[in-house]
């Protein structure tokens, strides 16, 4: 936790609601006085105000310096790491592509969207057609020039039955992607879709030059031109000195993966690494108390999950998975493994960082062990193997809490370990118990289309619901707020509880998790864009050393 000299809360304390709040004041003019009152009447201290808003004005008005090596460390990686776009699937690779490649809209961070590549874009009125007027003088790495011909080729990746896009379904009601001129294009829908700018600004949407097949060699339009990549060990990323933008501020970015979170924790506390992912809960205080590195803590939709295949025993019994729910000690798992830092979960995707589309009438599920031991009784299993990773600081001491759950109804839970390296290609809906960490999505439609419709790449228990994707595409073009509520709440009922014609998902969602990072105080320039690690991987572009 970031403290002032006098060891009081500064900007970076206080909520993600409250600094966009303070922020956006003092930026439109508001007096330190004004900020100072609002923070006062909130229930601060004089002198907590002070500090807070001293701290928001000297970041606000720090002048970005250019210069300098910027070291990152993820905490997964594996021969399946990608520069393809299409198939990203872990931090590590959306981070690399932000640094390589734009995309046509971008996200803000409070989820609204901004022209990127496109210098503009409208839809008509019943949002069936999309316009997107491309940004002219933009120069992919090789020196080519950026064009409608880029847009054309690199969303054809994504359709189609050859078509290895992780997040084709998300765009499968566009019909056509027609050029309109050489920086112009539309895109004609099958069916309403309001969402269509944010869906183009998630990772996966990465422009790729016309005919890209080579993804050891690709060349984007983005900040940083990649001079070396090796896929399970690191990647070397070179400034864009002729990028469209402003451009980085750093000179060369380096990319990589310290899987044991000890490790990487070390790592930033002795300086060999500037920013890390995943900071591990019980580090906190670590952190806290060691001068010159600090947290960075952004709430979020994130979740943990444990994925019961549907397709196979025993995730094909639904009492088997109702059996699993209700051995969850969700309050403790937020409380005692993220430390605070998390909000429970419902076993569905959609918590309260989306929004009005968050169901929150659904009744909670509780820890009830003896409805747990019921269920268990009525599937006749007593014994799974649940395989486990580290996929996101705190997943295997969650599996190990259930475990100790499970014997309690007598349910023998093998928890077995497997390596963080190569998992998922190698064990993620490859076996019938796994583990899976979801990052938040844009909206609870996106969230919901990539992990649970019916023909999803990553649909993780291969659960099939012809009535959740109906309601996906139905709800896009739904204008009425009581009735766009109504639809996601069956959508979350649906995979939570299922219905009298379908039984539920055979996804466990105990918790949670806000994106829980670490950086070196030299660091500046991370957002806090609520859709991945620190600030949603958009820090390659805009972050600066302060000792350049």
């Amino acid at each position: 936790m970031t403290k002032s000299k006098d060891n009081l809360p500064t900007i970076d304390n206080v909520s993600v609601e409250d600094r966009v709040t303070i922020e956006t004041g003092l930026r439109r003019g508001a007096t330190r006085r004004e900020v100072m009152s609002w923070l006062v009447a909130s229930g601060a201290t004089i002198a907590v105000a002070g500090s807070i808003v001293t701290s928001a004005k000297k970041a606000l008005a720090a002048t970005p310096k250019k210069g300098g090596k910027l070291k990152f460390a993820s905490d997964l990686h594996g021969p399946s790491d990608t520069l393809d776009p299409g198939l990203n699937t872990s931090t590590i690779d959306y981070t690399r592509s932000r640094s390589m490649y734009n995309s046509l809209c971008q996200i803000n961070d409070d989820l609204s969207t901004r022209p990127e590549l496109a210098e503009e874009y409208s839809s008509n009125e019943s949002v069936t057609e999309w316009t997107f007027k491309l940004r002219k003088n933009v120069k992919f790495h090789d020196g080519s020039n950026f064009t409608a011909d880029d847009v054309l080729y690199t969303m054809s990746r994504h359709y189609g039955d050859k078509s290895t896009s992780t997040a084709k379904p998300l765009v499968a009601d566009v019909k056509e992607w027609k050029k309109v001129d050489s920086h112009t294009v539309k895109a004609i829908m099958s069916s309403p879709n309001a969402d269509l700018p944010v869906i183009l600004g998630t990772p996966q949407f990465k422009i790729l030059k016309d005919g890209t097949t080579d993804f050891q060699k690709s060349v984007g339009t983005g900040p940083f031109v990649t001079t070396e990549f090796k896929p399970g060990q690191r990647s070397l990323h070179k400034r864009n000195d002729h990028y469209w933008r402003d451009g980085a501020n750093v000179e060369e970015i380096e990319i990589f993966a310290i899987t044991d979170k000890v490790a990487r924790t070390s790592a930033l506390l002795s300086g060999d690494i500037d920013l890390m992912q995943a900071l591990d809960p019980k580090a906190i205080r670590q952190i806290e108390s060691t001068d010159g590195v600090g947290i960075w803590s952004v709430a979020s939709g994130a979740y943990f999950g444990i994925c019961a295949m549907t397709h196979t025993s025993p995730g094909n019994n639904p009492d088997f998975v109702k059996a699993l729910q209700y051995i969850q000690r969700r309050e403790k798992i937020v409380k005692s493994v993220l430390k605070g830092q998390g909000t429970v979960g419902n076993d569905h995707p959609i918590n309260i960082a989306y929004g009005a589309d968050h169901c929150q009438e659904l009744p909670q599920r509780t820890h009830d062990l003896d409805k747990a031991k019921f269920h268990l009784k009525k599937s006749g299993i007593t014994s799974a193997e649940l395989n486990v990773a580290e996929v996101g600081p705190g997943m295997t001491d969650i599996c190990l809490l259930a475990q100790r759950e499970a014997q309690k109804i007598g349910l023998d839970l093998q928890v077995k370990k497997v390596p963080n390296d190569g998992y998922w290609g190698a064990i993620w809906m490859k076996t019938p118990l796994n583990v899976v960490t979801w990052n938040m999505r844009p909206t609870a439609n996106v969230m919901i289309n990539l992990a649970f419709a019916p023909d999803a790449p990553w649909n993780d228990t291969l659960w099939n619901s012809k009535r959740l994707g109906k309601l996906l595409v139905e709800s896009r073009g739904v204008t009425d707020l009581a009735k766009r509520h109504e639809m996601y709440c069956e959508m979350q009922r649906l995979i939570s509880v299922g219905s009298d014609e379908f039984p539920p998902s055979g996804m466990v969602i105990p918790a949670h998790r806000n994106y829980l990072d670490a950086k070196s105080d030299k660091i500046e320039g991370i957002g806090r864009m609520p859709l991945g690690s620190l600030g949603g991987y958009e820090w390659p572009e805009f972050a600066w050393r302060t000792d350049a």
